[in-house]
């Protein structure tokens, strides 16, 4: 595909001047992320490690709900949040942890191993990946009326696809991302003093893994879903646009029973005075024409000095039409997900 370069194979991501070893896009996460090797200051080194951003975002979305939780690090503070979206009231209840230095956070190297943690002795956060699954663990106390809590298997096993971009950003800066959708979800969650079981025919999660460095103004567009068609294929979408260059390869792609469907430069269409008001996306190709029809407006702002941060993330359904590398055509009809505007200052 014109402008979409995969990757060549395994190594490392950084070379030892501090460029990138490679860059494009992968169906998995085949590069080393050693961000030790991040050389993008020529001077004033010792602030190299406060300009690295790494964070897991996991979100689950069932039938009724949409859950997510968070450990981040922006390098001079940690950032921790969750939140509970009710698709029938339209409510939403977000909590966050703001941590100087992110000391206590605990983030793997890569996002195929390890445990990433924060246990301060009241909340914790214990997101484990398994050989083919990942677990979640969460303890969070007066999250609204009542504690928030939950024990949650994702099914990912090691043949399933995901997108993996690397894109750089100028001078020596860079992205590293892999974007998971439609992990099956098994567990639990206590909210509001009510069980929300997980059934992995109707439940599914995603993971947003980030490790990178931007410029210190950024914005980017993210949308993605994961979900069901009617005849109960698993269907995630991922597209977006903002930072960095992405001429080579970008993150557009739709995933179809654990395949990526790659697609090329996708539109979008909305309006920033009104984010309500239906979002359009297009592919140049025509294998993607959606529209997002928002129900609820999700607002997440952080102003904390030297750093700061908007998000509107509009939850709401998909419908349209995709059509895969194959050539057929999938409709696309009442998929429940997001899409999100945000600009940051860190």
């Amino acid at each position: 595909m014109i402008g979409q370069r995969e990757l060549a194979g395994s190594g490392p991501l950084l070379r030892e001047d501090g460029s990138l070893a490679d860059f494009g896009w992968a169906r998995q996460p085949i590069l080393d992320c050693n961000l030790e090797n991040a050389r993008f200051y020529s001077m004033f080194r010792f602030w190299q490690k406060f300009r690295i951003k790494v964070w897991d975002y996991y979100g689950i979305t069932t039938p009724t709900h949409f859950i997510s939780f968070t450990l981040g690090n922006v390098g001079y503070l940690g950032s921790i949040f969750a939140y509970v979206i009710d698709f029938a009231t339209g409510k939403y209840h977000e909590a966050t942890l703001t941590i100087p230095l992110a000391t206590g956070i605990s983030l793997p190297r890569n996002s195929t191993e390890g445990v990433s943690l924060y246990d301060n002795g009241k909340y914790f956060l214990k997101f484990t990946a398994l050989p083919e699954s990942r677990r979640l663990e969460i303890r969070w106390p007066d999250f609204l009326d009542g504690d928030l809590n939950a024990d949650v298997e994702l099914k990912l096993p090691k043949d399933e696809e995901c997108m993996t971009i690397v894109i750089p950003i100028k001078g020596k800066r860079f992205y590293y991302n892999r974007k998971v959708n439609c992990m099956p979800a098994s567990g639990w969650v206590d909210y509001r003093g009510s069980r929300l079981a997980m059934d992995p025919a109707t439940s599914l999660g995603s993971l947003d893994w980030g490790r990178g460095v931007w410029e210190y103004n950024s914005f980017w567009v993210w949308a993605s879903a994961s979900g069901f068609l009617k005849d109960k294929r698993r269907i995630g979408l991922n597209m977006g646009y903002g930072f960095g260059d992405t001429s080579q390869a970008g993150e557009n792609c739709f995933i179809l029973d654990g395949k990526v469907h790659k697609l090329g430069e996708v539109d979008f269409t909305f309006n920033n005075q009104n984010y309500k008001a239906p979002w359009h996306m297009k592919s140049g190709d025509g294998r993607l024409d959606l529209e997002f029809t928002p129900f609820v407006e999700r607002v997440a702002k952080t102003n904390a000095v030297i750093l700061s941060s908007e998000v509107h993330q509009m939850f709401g359904r998909y419908n349209g039409t995709l059509v895969t590398d194959e050539g057929k055509k999938l409709e696309v009809k009442d998929l429940i997900g997001w899409a999100e505007e945000h600009h940051a200052k860190w």
